[in-house]
């Protein structure tokens, strides 16, 4: 078996363009699919992707990690860029798609089979929609609220919400107070039995991530997701120290030694690696043990395309440590005339059950992709109140 061809198909879902990756090999009907999207690099990605390309055709694709090893230490320069990780996490989790494909199982079997009987889901508020979950206002704590009580309505026992203003490095009680009237909001709207989890962006900086979890100790969230920069690990560490509340991180991570990093400085507790910009299924293998090696638990981060979920779902079965799965439903209205799924959904409590159909148990309906040509992702610009720039 050998790869033939390697495509990129790109679709335009309004706030992001999703890259879905089709590696085609020379046995009828055999491909794969994988995602690669990364927001506002899309012409870089689907770039890196063809330039990747040239190693792999006339490759066996069912020789997954060494052409892993191949893409990322291939010409030089290591593949731990964000672009060029993205554009290997695609190409994998599509060699992944083949290999359970051509053994005709499922890929959490391919890495020792399911070790739960269903994985829970969470929303992000709005379900996705761009104008419900990152443009609410800082202010419209009423808002929250409906938002948090539709998601609870709809078999939710788990939600996200950028209920954190952006601020300078350095603010005083205003954006605080914001944050506090926005989640109580939420807590009065849901009760205490649904698992609320407070996205930073990573917009503060550590003394401001440090204020306003403080601040929010008393909602007793689920997780507290991104309270600074990535880069800053003692900020992560810090924070993680001075809170009861799990700090959540690692989605711009790329690579193992920066999780090491991470891990060593004890900056979270639930690992939010990105199966679409870490190089993959198989490095996420790895980041994955390493991560239970420090007793750190997993809940990767998933606000892409279908594809993207259907891998997180497949490795979250085969993972100990996978705690929850972030899902995306509203985005756009016709997702799902995109993809047709293998695995199951309750529901009530919105847990899904496992696919049983090989590989990632996928369909992709490449004329309904045609339909949503690339455009322009929507620039998100954050100015603070002096014009000077700040994190979106």
């Amino acid at each position: 078996m050998k790869i033939t061809k390697i495509e990129t198909h790109v679709c335009h879902a309004k706030m992001r363009n999703w890259i879905f990756v089709k590696v085609i090999t020379d046995e009828p009907g055999l491909f794969g699919w994988g995602e690669a999207t990364l927001e506002w690099h899309t012409r870089g990605v689907v770039g890196a992707i063809e330039d990747l390309s040239q190693l792999l055709i006339g490759e066996d694709p069912t020789r997954v990690e060494y052409l892993w090893q191949m893409m990322y230490r291939q010409h030089f320069w290591h593949g731990n860029g964000i672009v060029r990780s993205t554009a290997i996490a695609g190409i994998d989790i599509a060699l992944w798609d083949i290999m359970g494909k051509s053994l005709g199982v499922p890929c959490n079997k391919l890495w020792g089979g399911p070790v739960r009987d269903h994985i829970r889901t969470y929303a992000h508020l709005g379900g996705g929609r761009m104008e419900d979950f990152y443009e609410t206002a800082d202010d419209d704590h009423k808002r929250f609220g409906e938002l948090a009580q539709e998601a609870v309505e709809k078999g939710y026992t788990a939600f996200k919400t950028m209920a954190v203003p952006s601020t300078m490095p350095i603010e005083g009680s205003k954006p605080i107070n914001y944050a506090i009237n926005n989640v109580s909001a939420m807590r009065e709207a849901v009760g205490e039995d649904i698992d609320i989890m407070v996205d930073c962006h990573a917009r503060p900086s550590p003394a401001m991530g440090l204020k306003f979890g403080k601040a929010l100790e008393p909602f007793n969230l689920y997780f507290y997701e991104e309270p600074c920069w990535p880069e800053s690990i003692k900020g992560l560490s810090m924070i993680n120290k001075a809170l009861t509340t799990p700090v959540a991180t690692g989605e711009r991570l790329t690579h193992l030694a920066q999780f090491k990093d991470l891990f060593e400085a004890r900056g979270c507790e639930i690992c939010q690696l990105d199966i679409t910009h870490c190089g993959g299924l198989s490095e996420a293998k790895r980041i994955a043990a390493l991560a239970e090696a420090h007793r750190i638990a997993l809940a990767p981060h998933n606000p892409q395309g279908p594809i993207s979920t259907a891998a997180s779902l497949e490795f979250g079965f085969s993972q100990p440590s996978y705690i929850i799965c972030e899902t995306v439903t509203e985005d756009v209205p016709w997702r799902k005339d995109i993809v047709t799924e293998g695995f199951t959904m309750e529901p009530k409590g919105q847990i899904v059950f496992p696919n049983t159909k090989p590989g990632l148990g996928i369909e992709i309906n490449e004329e309904e992709i045609k339909k949503h040509p690339f455009k322009q992702e929507i620039l998100q610009r954050t100015f603070y109140k002096d014009n000077s720039i700040g994190d979106w």
